[in-house]
């Protein structure tokens, strides 16, 4: 589950949330020990943290293909196997296409690395070696423009690098070599406009060696080269055909982080560690998985079901969102969708259970209403159908969605989310309150669909007006790619349509989501400015007001 705010719009609360937890019965007893006996395999170590598109993924997907074979669903998958793959951009990698040479000398690529917005060109030069002179464009020195700098409070290195940049190609520069910071990483995923010329960076070692006031010559010869990598995920499909009309999904993620490699990690010692992910989402794939054998036993015929553990949510929503552009069922076929996510940690004291997506369906308020007193769960409903998780990707097709969320605890996103720590009991209480509500549900007819309020975009970055969009976090390309607009915002007003590519706002480009949000930080509401976006082949400009 990737972090997001979470805003309560109704409370209800069903019985006394007492929870003094009746004597279980032996079918109980068992249901709770398969639960049991799913998360600690999918939580175990050996999985090393079920990050997608890894042999962890793999040995993850295979568990629950069996799980869901064993129980007789059909596989519908590609090719009538399980699996859905779907490709995951995994950045550039310059190691096998780039080189550096000073003075003959090869600099291993530990110690230089290209800006992955370069063009792949080679450069030989013989440039000045007049380092301090100012305006020479080949080499800066930012260690040195650090420190010229530290009176001045808008001082921004990102900026600053840019227009040394800019200014650097405009001299003539076939290249720019930026040395002598250690705080530079390589950053295989940036994305960004193509630069003007290539740009290297060099760390203090290699820089002190050769870039000297002492040097006497130099002779540069350098390659910036990139692989893209990719790696694939696998939603895994199975479903309970009861030739009904409609289909109901039932959807939960199955991936988690891995050792953090993604850069989603709460845990900020540096360390690498294992991140087990048992309840985010261990949890919500093994109550999918008892869910789907209730149903396959169930004798009511009148709806279908689609069983999908969805893989790439926590690099966001990549699987969901394949789905829904590469559906198996026609989407016309589907009444509603219902996402667990985090489903395994219902508290002994507050019994407390969140559900969102209320406001989906009018279809919803008469299906809790007709629910008998569910006793062990306090209800808290969020009328939002969009939000951290995979129901998000169906909402986006106008499709009623509920979403299943026992809340955030300390050991979200940390290697300390392991299977001892689920409540199972509670976790069987929530698949129960599930299969009742779906045997609640007239199915009759297609649900009835209403549009709700958007959850803002989670990030670090504060700002105080919002374009009223979705960005689609699975776009690798340049720009902030449109998944969806808002009814009355602002960006609804100025006519973007889902599928438009935003590029800049303001006098701001914006290459990616992180410099969208930098851009809509520098505007409070009433401004008025402009957005530049592509649709299709065309570059197109509307005026906005926040």
């Amino acid at each position: 589950m990737k972090l997001s705010p979470l805003i309560l719009l109704a409370l209800a609360i069903f019985g006394s949330g007492c929870a003094q937890s009746q004597k279980l019965k032996k079918a109980d007893k068992q249901v709770i020990s398969q639960l049991q006996g799913h998360v600690g395999y999918l939580a175990d170590d050996k999985l090393e943290g079920r990050r997608a598109g890894t042999p962890g993924e793999a040995l993850a997907k295979t568990y629950i293909s069996k799980q869901f074979e064993a129980i007789g669903l059909e596989p519908m998958g590609d090719d009538k196997t399980w699996f859905q793959a779907f490709p995951i951009f995994d950045g550039k990698d310059y190691r096998q296409n780039s080189y550096f040479f000073i003075n003959g000398n090869e600099i291993s690529k530990e110690h230089f690395f290209p800006l992955a917005t370069s063009p792949e060109n080679i450069v030989e030069a013989m440039p000045s070696i007049a380092l301090k002179e100012s305006g020479v464009p080949w080499f800066i020195d930012l260690e040195a423009e650090k420190e010229a700098n530290q009176g001045n409070p808008h001082f921004d290195p990102v900026t600053n690098i840019q227009e040394k940049i800019k200014d650097a190609a405009k001299k003539g520069a076939t290249a720019l070599i930026l040395y002598n910071d250690a705080t530079q990483q390589y950053n295989p995923k940036l994305k960004g406009d193509l630069l003007p010329i290539p740009v290297f960076f060099l760390d203090s070692i290699e820089s002190k060696k050769y870039l000297s006031d002492e040097t006497a010559s130099l002779e540069i010869k350098c390659k910036a080269g990139f692989r893209e990598n990719k790696r694939t995920g696998n939603n895994v499909i199975g479903y309970i055909n009861n030739r009904a009309a409609y289909t109901i999904i039932l959807g939960a993620h199955y991936d988690h982080l891995g050792y953090g490699e993604d850069g989603n990690s709460m845990l900020r010692t540096g360390e690498k560690l294992i991140h087990n992910g048992a309840d985010d989402n261990a949890s919500g794939t093994s109550a999918l998985i008892e869910l789907a054998r209730m149903l396959k036993k169930d004798k009511n015929k009148t709806a279908n079901y689609l069983v999908v553990a969805f893989s790439g949510e926590e690099l966001g929503l990549f699987g969901s969102k394949y789905y829904t552009e590469h559906p198996v069922k026609p989407l016309s076929e589907i009444t509603y969708m219902i996402n667990m996510d985090m489903v395994g940690r219902l508290n002994d004291s507050s019994h407390a259970l969140t559900i969102g997506g209320y406001g989906t369906s009018p279809a919803w308020s008469n299906s809790f209403s007709s629910l008998s007193d569910p006793r062990y769960l306090t209800i808290k409903f969020d009328s939002s159908g969009t939000g951290p998780s995979d129901h998000s990707s169906f909402y986006r097709k106008d499709i009623p969605v509920l979403f299943f969320f026992t809340g955030l605890h300390a050991d979200y996103h940390k290697p300390t989310d392991d299977a001892n720590r689920i409540n199972y009991e509670g976790e069987y209480r929530i698949i129960q309150l599930i299969y009742s509500l779906i045997k609640k549900t007239p199915i009759d007819q297609k649900l009835v669909f209403t549009k709700t309020r958007e959850q803002p975009a989670g990030s670090s970055t504060r700002f105080s007006v919002s374009l009223g969009i979705m960005p689609d976090y699975s776009f690798s390309g340049a720009g902030v790619r449109v998944d969806g607009v808002s009814d009355g915002r602002p960006a609804k007003k100025a006519g973007l349509q889902a599928g438009d590519i935003i590029i800049q706002l303001g006098d701001i480009r914006t290459p990616s989501v992180e410099d969208y949000m930098q851009a809509l930080s520098k505007f409070k509401k009433g401004d008025k400015t402009i957005v530049k976006f592509k649709r299709a082949a065309a570059e197109l400009t509307a005026d906005i007001q926040f």
